[in-house]
């Protein structure tokens, strides 16, 4: 005998986010994401990512120490390790140019620039959830 799950039909089931079927969901330590949503999770992954991409967003391009002033609380291990993802990711490119000492810039890329939704989203949600609990008495 077969059993008939009951359940509720999902309003989204032929929306923007159907086609990431529950099976394409990547457990935690796997290789790769598959699901697009966790592609760009693990594209903005750690703490300070997102602000990071935030300050190429402003500003196209920028050199480590334009990053390191604007963005002081993070550690020079940290900036690295966030500006070697975005790299990785094809986020930011790595333009080094020869001579003493080597000047290395970064650079939005298209790929970046495409964020710019996702950053300014997070942006928009941030700000009104922080008037939203201003308000409230804590």
């Amino acid at each position: 005998m077969t059993h008939q799950t009951v359940g509720h039909a999902r309003p989204d089931a032929d929306g923007p986010l159907a086609d990431c079927p529950d099976g394409a969901l990547v457990p935690p330590g796997a290789d790769e994401p598959h699901c697009p949503v966790d592609v760009t999770l693990a594209t903005l992954a750690g703490r300070w990512t997102p602000l990071v991409l935030r300050e190429f967003l402003r500003r196209d391009q920028a050199t480590y120490s334009e990053l390191s002033a604007a963005l002081p609380a993070l550690s020079d291990k940290v900036l690295s390790d966030r500006l070697a993802q975005l790299t990785g990711a094809g986020v930011i490119a790595r333009h080094r140019t020869p001579g003493w000492p080597p000047r290395v810039r970064y650079t939005l890329t298209e790929r970046g620039r495409a964020l710019e939704p996702v950053v300014r989203s997070m942006w928009e949600w941030g700000t009104a959830g922080r008037e939203t609990t201003a308000g409230d008495p804590a």
